[in-house]
């Protein structure tokens, strides 16, 4: 299978982990240790992120094309509008496609530095991710995948506009999407059943993280944008002083929110990895997904 959209095509669960390109050697050693460790999971697919403002541009080629090259796993290279012109975009496309690349996920990006700042249009560049899928679509035989946000996007209008947001990504093309990480299988349902009530059946792939450490919760809303759930924060909160016991719980929670989106018919788990292995690898250690 070549693409992403035909391993979702299968209907089976696809478990896939995201990496982050090294931004030096000792993190580059780092993330092939793990790259490792993870391909022994037989995950349909692992995404490279892509540094806000192209930080990472040149590194997200290389390192999903080495994984094409070097491992049994299918990459997806992350793409963003934010901060390049087409003519940029049209050559980093070029990059991938020359590197055998053909698995993007689109997206428009945060702004550099400040992922809560003001969103900028570069004056020649796509002011969404909308755009972005149709110069995928125009430029090379690309499977696309986009973003979907459980809460809404934080800086949309409303849900209804989010809604209609992500339709109109899926209408340009859009094979698939990946939300942004969450905790809260119901988050995901109520997502899923906007986006069906629009009458679009794009496959949403559920991403999600296992909580380590105290300071994960704390990423997780910068990252997302979404506030963690005070319930779930409360029960954290009452261990924070015990590493073991936060991290245990992390796991533990993790694994239960994997087996309630499996029974609830999600076409995929994505796990966001920081470019660490172990606690993925315990938490898919529990789940009976076919591989």
């Amino acid at each position: 299978m070549r693409t992403v959209r035909d391993r979702l095509a299968a209907g089976t669960p696809v478990l896939s982990l995201e990496f982050m390109p090294p931004r030096a050697t000792d993190d580059a050693d780092r993330i092939w240790q793990n790259v490792r460790r993870l391909e022994s999971l037989r995950p349909g697919f692992v995404s490279v992120t892509y540094g806000a403002g192209g930080s990472t541009r040149d590194n997200t080629v290389a390192v999903a094309s080495r994984i094409a090259r070097d491992t049994t796993m299918l990459p997806v290279a992350h793409l963003t509008a934010v901060g390049h012109s087409v003519g940029e975009l049209r050559s980093f496309v070029g990059a991938l496609a020359d590197a055998g690349v053909v698995n993007v996920l689109a997206l428009r990006g945060d702004p550099p530095g400040d992922v809560s700042g003001e969103w900028v249009r570069h004056p020649e560049g796509l002011a969404y991710a909308s755009e972005l899928v149709r110069l995928l679509r125009d430029h090379g035989d690309f499977c696309v995948g986009v973003a979907a946000f459980p809460h809404g996007h934080p800086r949309s209008a409303s849900v209804e506009d989010d809604t209609a947001r992500f339709v109109a990504k899926c209408r340009e093309g859009a094979d698939y999407a990946i939300t942004q990480m969450f905790f809260d299988a119901d988050d995901y349902l109520r997502l899923r059943d906007r986006v069906v009530a629009a009458g679009c059946e794009t496959p949403i792939i559920a991403a999600l993280m296992p909580v380590t450490t105290m300071r994960t919760i704390a990423r997780s809303e910068q990252l997302s944008g979404a506030p963690f759930r005070a319930r779930l924060a409360a029960r954290f909160a009452a261990v924070a002083d015990d590493p073991r016991a936060v991290r245990a719980l992390g796991i533990e929670q993790a694994i239960l929110l994997s087996r309630r989106l499996l029974s609830e018919g999600v076409p995929g788990l994505h796990f966001i990895t920081f470019n660490f292995a172990r606690a993925t690898a315990e938490v898919v250690a529990e789940l009976a997904v076919p591989s």
